[in-house]
C-alpha cells in the first residue's frame, strides 16, 4: 500500500508556504474573510450566539483568544465555536455545493482563534484559510453521491478540515497532522436532521461544533495523542461506514442504495479519490467557491432572483399573484418545499423554505436579514402569498446539477396572465461573482448599528492589508469600541 489519503493531505498542508499562494488566491482569501467577518457582525445580536457567548464567559478560562465584535477574551478552543457560529449564524455566509453543499469560512475561526493563542502571523492565517477552502470543497466532490444524499450532514465533512487549519497555524509536523485529522475524524460524524423538516437552532451550530472538535484535536496531537491514520480508507473507516469502498482490497465497490431523496437522480455509492487528493498546487479550489447575495439556504437563490426578476420587470404587485410555480431540482423540493416549509415558526426554518423566501421577496421585492424578523415572520401579506406557490421537480434540471443551479419561476396572475423567468446560476457564483461594491454593500449592511462608515472603511482597508499583521492585532482590530 501506498501512502493513507490522511498522510498525502497531512505532507500537502503542513509543506504549503504562504509565498506557493498566487497573488489571486490571497486577495480571494481576503475578500471571504471580509464577507465572513461582515456576517459575524450582523449576527452579533442573534438569539443563538448570545446563548453560546453567555454560556462561555460563564465558564471563563484562560484569555487565549478574542470574540469577534465584542472582544471577549476566552480559550482558543471555545472562542472558534463562538467565532464560527458568529459567521454561521445568519447563513449569509459563503456556499460550495457539487456533491455536497458547504461552508467553508466556518472554519475560518480555527485559523483565528489559535493563532491569537500562538501568537501567530496574518501571513500563516492566509495559507490555513486557503486549505480550509482547498480540502472543504475537495471534500465536497470525493463521496458520489454526498454524504447529505445519504442523510448526512456536511459537517462530517467539516471534521476532517478544520484540525488540518488548526494544525497549520500550530506548526504541526506530518505525523501529529495525520494523527489530528485521525481524532477528528472518529467522532465527528453528523446526522442530517439539523436540515431536515423543523429547524432549530441547531442548523447553523453543528459545523461549528465540527471546528471546534477539529482545533481541539490538533491540540491533542501537538501533545503527542495519537488518532487513526487510515480514518478514511480503512477498516469501518468514513469510506467503508458510508459504503462504495472494497477496504479488503483497497478499491472502489459501487453500491445501489436509495438516498435522502428517491426522486433524485443520483448515481451508485461511490467515492473519487482522485477529486481528494489529485493535483494538489495546480489550482486552488478558493476560486471555485461562491458567495451569498442572499441569507438563506443554498438553492434558493436562483429562485429568488427568478422571482424578483419576474416581479419586478413586469411591475407585479403581490395583490395580483394568483399562482407561483417554482420548477427546481428533486432535492430541492425535498429540501425546500416539505410541510413544515409552509409554516415556518422560527428563523432557521423560514431561510430555508422556499415557499417563506418566494412569498418574502414577492410581498418586498428584496431578502435581506430583517426578512427572518419575528416582526417580518407574522406579517399577513406573507402568509397570503406563500400557499399560493407550488414546487415542481425537474428530471431535466436534475441532470444539470450541479454544473448548473437551473430555476424556472411561472407566475400566473388573478386576470390569467402568466409571466416567467429562467436563470442557470445566482448571484455570487464565480460566473456572476460578487463584485467589490456588491460586497461592501453586503458589509455596510450587515454592520450597520455596530460600525460607522468611516470605521467600516477602516475595517475593510485593514483586511486587505493585513500581511503585516499578527492575529492578536488583527483580532484587536475587529472589536467594536464604545
Amino acid at each position: 500500500m501506498g501512502k493513507s489519503i490522511s498522510r498525502i493531505i497531512a505532507e500537502f498542508a503542513v509543506n504549503l508556504k504562504y509565498e506557493d499562494l498566487p497573488e489571486n488566491v490571497v486577495n480571494e482569501v481576503k475578500r471571504y474573510l471580509y464577507d465572513s467577518i461582515g456576517c459575524a457582525y450582523g449576527a452579533m445580536d442573534t438569539k443563538d450566539v448570545g446563548i453560546m457567548r453567555g454560556i462561555y464567559k460563564e465558564m471563563e478560562g484562560a484569555p487565549e483568544s478574542t470574540t469577534i465584535g465584542f472582544g471577549d477574551k476566552i480559550p482558543a478552543v471555545n472562542s472558534s465555536l463562538v467565532n464560527s457560529l458568529m459567521i454561521r449564524a445568519l447563513d449569509f455566509n459563503d456556499i460550495y455545493w457539487k456533491e455536497d453543499p458547504s461552508h467553508p469560512s466556518d472554519i475560518i475561526p480555527a485559523a483565528l482563534s489559535v493563532a491569537e493563542k500562538y501568537n501567530a502571523d496574518m501571513k500563516t492565517v492566509i495559507t490555513a484559510i486557503a486549505l480550509a477552502y482547498e480540502f472543504e470543497q475537495r471534500l465536497c466532490e470525493f463521496a458520489v453521491p454526498g454524504v447529505r444524499e445519504r442523510k448526512w450532514h456536511h459537517a462530517t465533512l467539516t471534521q476532517f478540515v478544520s484540525p488540518i487549519v488548526a494544525g497549520k497555524v500550530m506548526g504541526l509536523n506530518v505525523d501529529q497532522m495525520v494523527n489530528a485529522i485521525g481524532i477528528s475524524g472518529s467522532h465527528n460524524h453528523t446526522i442530517g436532521c439539523p436540515t431536515a423538516g423543523k429547524l432549530t437552532m441547531m442548523k447553523n451550530t453543528v459545523d461549528p461544533m465540527a471546528v471546534q472538535a477539529g482545533v481541539f484535536a490538533a491540540m491533542m496531537a501537538e501533545k503527542g495523542y495519537t488518532g487513526t491514520e487510515a480514518v478514511f480508507e480503512g477498516k469501518e473507516g468514513f469510506m467503508d461506514c458510508f459504503f462504495g469502498w472494497d477496504y479488503t482490497n483497497q478499491k472502489n465497490d459501487p453500491i445501489n442504495m436509495k438516498g435522502r431523496d428517491p426522486n433524485a437522480l443520483l448515481p451508485d455509492w461511490n467515492w473519487d479519490i482522485e477529486k481528494l487528493t489529485g493535483n494538489l498546487g495546480q489550482k486552488f479550489k478558493i476560486l471555485e467557491c461562491s458567495m451569498k447575495a442572499f441569507p438563506t439556504e443554498a438553492l434558493t437563490h436562483t429562485h429568488i432572483s427568478a422571482t424578483l426578476k419576474v416581479m419586478k420587470s413586469n411591475r407585479l404587485s403581490y395583490k395580483e399573484v394568483e399562482e407561483v410555480k417554482v420548477t427546481t431540482i428533486a432535492r430541492a423540493c425535498d429540501i425546500l418545499f416539505d410541510p413544515h416549509k409552509y409554516r415556518p415558526d422560527s428563523r432557521e426554518t423560514a431561510d430555508h423554505s422556499l415557499p417563506y423566501c418566494i412569498a418574502a421577496a414577492i410581498v418586498d421585492g428584496k431578502i435581506t436579514t430583517q426578512s427572518f424578523s419575528d416582526e417580518k415572520m407574522k406579517d399577513p401579506a406573507i402568509w397570503e402569498v406563500i400557499d399560493k406557490i407550488k414546487g415542481e421537480a425537474s428530471i431535466e434540471f436534475e441532470k444539470m446539477f450541479p454544473a448548473k443551479q437551473p430555476s424556472k419561476v411561472v407566475v400566473k396572475t388573478k386576470s390569467g396572465e402568466f409571466f416567467s423567468a429562467y436563470l442557470e446560476y445566482p448571484k455570487g457564483d464565480p460566473r456572476e461573482p460578487m463584485t467589490s461594491e456588491d460586497l461592501d454593500n453586503k458589509f455596510a449592511a450587515l454592520a450597520e448599528g455596530k460600525l460607522d462608515k468611516v470605521s467600516q472603511l477602516k475595517v475593510k482597508e485593514m483586511i486587505f492589508d493585513c500581511e503585516s499583521m499578527s492575529a492578536r492585532e488583527f483580532m484587536e482590530k475587529l472589536v467594536i469600541k464604545g
